[in-house]
């Protein structure tokens, strides 16, 4: 990644946030995991270049529903967030390519509000593709990106120019966190609003296991090569000798945590090694290593925890089928 600092041309400001590991943490992570019982491997690892044009089908599939499903909902709400935030500059948490901020884009541009918009993402090439397309699609529009992960990103944003802000984060992603790791996320977007600040909340909701299963198990094998494409990251990060071949994609629903689980299974005894963090890990046919969680929520406990935030929700929307919900929280405390 290349070292933006914070470089101003007009109308857009590029910063870098991102805080690097010492060359003797990289990777420590990856041997703490694939150390423990059971085995996990950071989500993280999932983007490289392949990982993310993979997701990007994903979001294509005909069995995964969240993607089309909160955009339908953006498109039939985003009017009404408008009118209730009133003139609102837009922070968004893992923004991407930007696709469904559009949308909000679109409907503050409509109500004549004045346009800015400060996107937080790890990948600084895609924070400035995305943002030298959006201003030449939003004339009005001023920028400011900020590359690098959530918590030093949110400490560095800049002081509000318009009445508002409001932090967005879509997708359900926080469905990705543990529920310790829910509960200090949410606490960290509270400290970061000030009183009549706006956070706006993309979730997966609780729905028939059969669909749930479908999204992450789709006819393609798009989601199977996703989830083994983080071994093959593995190996070019990390000098290691996964055989891609010798593991498969397994993701169910558990019921009892109220998440799909997606691991990665050895399809026999084998040993793995790692040769630049100095690590062998013998697995025996039918060893795990957990890749991925994504939690499925209830609206109204949302709601109970938002509050005990200071984060108030005044709107909710969903589809006909209440698969998919948005919370527009405001700061009250």
């Amino acid at each position: 990644m290349s070292k933006l600092g914070s470089t101003a041309i007009p109308r857009l400001v590029l910063q870098d946030v991102l805080q690097r590991e010492s060359q003797a943490a990289f990777g420590q992570d990856v041997v703490a995991g694939l150390s423990a019982k059971p085995r996990s491997l950071p989500p993280k690892y999932f983007y490289d270049q392949r990982g993310s044009q993979l997701f990007e089908q994903i979001c294509e599939l005909p069995e995964y529903y969240p993607t089309r499903t909160e955009t339908a909902i953006l498109q039939l709400s985003s009017e009404a967030i408008a009118q209730h935030t009133g003139s609102c500059e837009i922070v968004e948490l893992g923004s991407g390519s930007s696709t469904k901020t559009r949308i909000l884009l679109d409907a503050y541009q409509a109500a004549d509000y004045s346009l800015r918009y400060l996107p937080i993402d790890v990948s600084d090439t895609m924070l400035i593709a995305t943002a030298s397309q959006l201003l030449s699609e939003y004339p009005t529009l001023s920028i400011h990106t900020l590359a690098g992960t959530y918590e030093p990103a949110l400490a560095a944003l800049p002081a509000k120019q318009l009445p508002a802000r409001m932090i967005a984060f879509l997708g359900s992603t926080l469905g990705n966190l543990q529920p310790d790791e829910c509960n200090q996320f949410l606490a960290l977007i509270s400290a970061t609003l000030g009183a009549g600040d706006y956070f706006l909340l993309g979730l997966d909701l609780q729905k028939e296991i059969a669909v749930l299963e479908a999204a992450y198990n789709d006819s393609q094998g798009i989601t199977a090569a996703f989830n083994l494409n983080m071994l093959r990251h593995l190996n070019q990060q990390f000098e290691g000798d996964f055989d891609l071949d010798s593991f498969s994609h397994i993701a169910y629903y558990n019921q009892s945590k109220n998440q799909i689980e997606m691991h990665l299974e050895s399809t026999q005894a084998q040993t793995v090694r790692l040769k630049a963090l100095g690590l062998e890990a013998k697995f025996e046919k039918g060893d795990r290593i957990l890749s991925e969680i994504s939690r499925k929520f209830s609206l109204e406990s949302m709601q109970q925890m938002l509050r005990t935030h200071g984060l108030d929700v005044v709107e909710t929307y969903r589809d006909p089928q209440a698969w998919f919900g948005l919370l527009l929280a405001r700061r009250t405390r």
